[in-house]
């Protein structure tokens, strides 16, 4: 059986079509950073000066945790367990001011979710905010959120400053975003396209209308196979033109690209 699986994949990706061959376009591979630290499946990414943080699950255990590591040497710091009861499905995150924004959901869709607000220097929950919905990644900036859910197919729209539901928009990409951040008052979000393809793109706030593309490649064997699949598949993060992503299951590196000095609110 699994040999079949194996020429299906191959045969799928002999017929991709626009496959892109390269890590992520317009960006130089600057280096890596082994994260030294038990990682399941990687899920999220967000950093600061000092630090990275990655949330992963454990399928098996039906666990899910964020895990803190020390930017400059990868050493592992400590983890926080996110798992509330049938919600273990921790997603991309984000980080706004000194708090660290994690949806935590039920691993199928059309279920629910935890919006988890995570103290960023204690790593204690500030508060839980219940969707109905699976929610797989979440990015904050001030009183905003912006959460997709399963495969990203709608966008939820939060403002924390309001009692009000959530506003719903069709997600503008045909990428499954994974990871999404607010950077310079626009959305930049990355995920699959394909098991051995991806994107990052940069959407922009508030008419959500996306405004520019790059593809990515794999990295490594693609999943269940192996370890790697699509560069911007799993966690992502963003500083200026520096672009971070962990490909890769435990045990996980990541990866720091440079983007090419363009204008980034060009269409691609």
């Amino acid at each position: 059986m699994t040999g079949l699986l194996l020429v299906l994949s191959c045969l799928s990706v002999a017929a991709a079509p626009d496959q892109f061959d390269g890590a992520i376009e317009h960006a130089r591979l600057l280096g890596t950073i082994d994260l030294k630290g038990e990682l399941f499946h990687v899920q999220g990414l967000e950093l600061d000066s000092r630090r990275i943080w990655v949330t992963s699950v454990d399928q098996n255990l039906r666990k899910g945790y964020i895990h803190e590591f020390d930017r400059r040497t990868g050493k592992f710091l400590r983890r926080l367990e996110l798992t509330d009861g049938a919600r273990y499905h921790p997603g991309g995150i984000s980080l706004s001011g000194r708090s660290i924004w994690v949806p935590v959901a039920e691993l199928r869709p059309n279920s629910s979710a935890m919006l988890v607000e995570v103290d960023a220097d204690s790593l204690a929950i500030r508060r839980k905010i219940p969707v109905a919905d699976h929610l797989g990644c979440v990015a904050a900036s001030g009183r905003h959120l912006v959460a997709g859910n399963w495969n990203s197919e709608l966008l939820y729209i939060f403002d924390l400053g309001e009692d009000a539901p959530a506003r719903i928009v069709p997600n503008p990409s045909p990428t499954r975003y994974q990871d999404m951040k607010f950077v310079d008052g626009q959305l930049v979000a990355g995920g699959s396209l394909t098991l051995w393809s991806g994107a990052v793109d940069w959407i922009d706030w508030p008419s959500m209308k996306t405004k520019r593309t790059l593809r990515a490649g794999a990295s490594g064997p693609v999943r269940p196979f192996g370890r790697g699949g699509p560069y911007t598949g799993e966690g992502m993060a963003i500083e200026g033109r520096d672009l971070y992503v962990v490909p890769e299951d435990g045990p996980s590196r990541l990866f720091h690209f440079r983007l090419e000095d363009r204008d980034e609110s060009r269409p691609a």
